[in-house]
């Protein structure tokens, strides 16, 4: 039974990433359905937060009732940074992006975010590169493919490729022929790779305010609600005149703001936060190429999206350098536990041993160079200790 809890202890954090790429992928597919449709962005960031902050609040009142540390002005500047960061920065840009591109580059291109995320953390600090070491060369050669992935499909497009459910269907693509449809794709790229720098900026400042601010869920309605006021005001003055962007009914842009807003900023902020705390935010953003792969095949099939041989490609090869960096960061687990295993090594517990008559036994406890010792006798039943210090 031990052995079988321990495996799913190990596990949970692989399937919690995984589950959330699954649930990611969902919702860039109705997300950009809803955009083409005429859905603006701006709202649907506002509603997507909104129904996040109402879903997680009575979670985070009642599980974390008394456990929520108190607020402090650096506290409350890092939950501001993160809410200009993800719901603000990242979700508006990486929407209007996807609109002017497609959902498949656009969710094909978010991979690099763990590459980002790696260089962020190593000139924060966060991670340790030792160049003699295997795992260190593995993370140092993910990010470069990563990157050179990336840069392969935003430079060459190449050829439709064609798949067994896309024969005889005609495709649609934001980035069609001539000038301004390069432009648009152009800006659109951008547009995502910026989004991705807000969020690999975001996952790191989320890692830092844990620390001080270990409350979950009462962390992602904070995000959240004041994500929604930001994005708010933003959206107001986009589409000031327009009141009829704020309408929505019964339909697709009610159920891609609620559908966003539980599983991928609700559900979402509150998972990546705690496997953040426990692996990092570098392995948080590791499980991206399985998102990319469910959204390339359901956006080719469901928005008639075409697939260019550049973004197979470059997906390919950004997949071979995710898989090295995740090697690489498996392999620091098990030198993070290799290293407190030896460090707790020539340590001495202090224990307190009591005889059959009550009396206290008396221990030797020194350090390593065994300069200092002290004779210290556990306590009787009167319950005072003795110290001798003579022997010092």
């Amino acid at each position: 039974m031990g052995m079988g809890w321990k495996v799913l202890n190990d596990v949970k954090p692989y399937l919690a990433m995984v589950l959330l790429q699954v649930g990611f992928a969902g919702m860039y597919i109705i997300a950009v359905a809803s955009l083409k449709a005429g859905m603006s962005h701006f709202v649907l960031v506002v509603y997507r937060n909104l129904v996040a902050t109402a879903v997680m609040t009575p979670f985070a009142l009642y599980f974390e009732r008394g456990l929520r540390p108190k607020m402090t002005i650096t506290i409350f500047i890092k939950v501001m940074g993160l809410a200009f960061l993800e719901p603000v920065m990242d979700q508006n840009l990486y929407f209007m992006g996807a609109k002017l591109t497609s959902a498949g580059f656009a969710t094909a291109l978010v991979n690099i975010l763990p590459a980002v995320t790696f260089v962020l953390a190593l000139i924060l600090r966060m991670e340790k590169v030792r160049l003699r070491s295997l795992h260190c060369q593995a993370k140092n050669a993910g990010t470069v493919l990563t990157v050179a992935g990336a840069v392969l499909m935003v430079l060459y497009h190449g050829p439709v490729v064609q798949f067994p459910w896309t024969k005889g269907q005609h495709h649609s693509t934001a980035g069609g022929q001539g000038a301004g449809g390069a432009r648009d794709w152009l800006n659109g790229t951008i547009m995502v790779i910026i989004a991705c720098v807000a969020w690999a900026c975001f996952f790191i400042l989320q890692s830092n305010t844990l620390r001080s601010y270990p409350a979950e869920l009462s962390l992602t309605v904070l995000i959240c609600s004041m994500g929604s006021l930001m994005s708010g005001a933003i959206a107001l003055v986009a589409e000031r005149g327009n009141t009829q962007a704020w309408v929505i009914g019964f339909d697709t842009r009610l159920f891609t703001a609620v559908y966003a807003g539980i599983v991928c900023s609700g559900v979402a902020y509150y998972v990546q936060g705690i496997v953040s705390r426990q692996r990092g935010p570098v392995f948080v953003t590791a499980f991206n190429p399985l998102c990319m792969i469910i959204t390339a095949v359901m956006g080719s099939i469901i928005l008639k999206e075409e697939i260019n041989l550049g973004s197979v490609i470059g997906a390919a090869i950004i997949v071979g350098g995710l898989y090295f960096l995740i090697w690489g960061k498996s392999k620091d687990e098990i030198n993070k536990v290799s290293d407190v295993s030896v460090k707790g090594a020539g340590e001495l517990p202090l224990t307190s041993v009591t005889n059959d008559h009550g009396h206290g036994k008396q221990h030797e406890l020194g350090n390593s160079n065994g300069s200092h010792v002290l004779d210290v006798k556990t306590p009787t039943t009167n319950g005072h200790y003795e110290i001798d210090r003579s022997s010092e």
